[in-house]
């Protein structure tokens, strides 16, 4: 039984990192789940406070997320309409152009935003890159918690 949960948990954790990339699947979730079959296994015991902790930080990486596109969009000026319109690309993407919406829908949204509040191109464009730039930083939040999840999964069985 063992040697199959240790399989799952790999198969787990390696969805997890392909869906770092792909948003169609839920990298860190996937990844935790990994973790969780590993311990579930006789050859491997992980506290309590362990467990907890990496659910907090994977809840906390899923939250974040979806707000650093805003986050990003407001840093590099943008108002509240390309604030808004990141929000609502981000949602927009996700349900009605998957998967590649997730990726381009807060960069499009902040940029229709900022150019129905009435900001000139340039503008919207920059503000369009802060939240591209927030994605992609939410990517690598999210790629750091599954590669430490592969590292403690590797660590623990060797």
């Amino acid at each position: 039984m063992d040697i199959l949960l240790i399989v799952l948990g790999s198969i787990c954790l390696l969805l997890g990192l392909v869906g770092c990339l792909l948003p169609v699947l839920p990298g860190p979730p996937l990844a935790y789940a990994g973790m969780l079959l590993l311990h579930f296994t006789e050859r491997v015991q992980f506290t309590t406070t362990q467990l907890l902790v990496w659910l907090g930080v994977v809840i906390l990486v899923q939250l974040v997320d979806y707000f650093i596109p805003m986050m990003g969009t407001k840093k590099l000026g943008g108002t509240k309409w390309g604030t808004w319109g990141c929000l609502i690309g981000t949602i927009a993407g996700i349900f009605i152009f998957p998967p590649w919406g997730i990726i381009l829908g807060p960069f499009v949204g902040a940029v229709l935003g900022e150019l129905l509040g009435g900001k000139e191109t340039q503008h919207a464009l920059r503000a369009g890159f802060g939240a591209f730039m927030g994605f992609m930083l939410g990517t690598i939040f999210k790629f750091a918690v599954c590669g430490w999840f592969i590292f403690v999964f590797i660590r623990a069985l060797v």
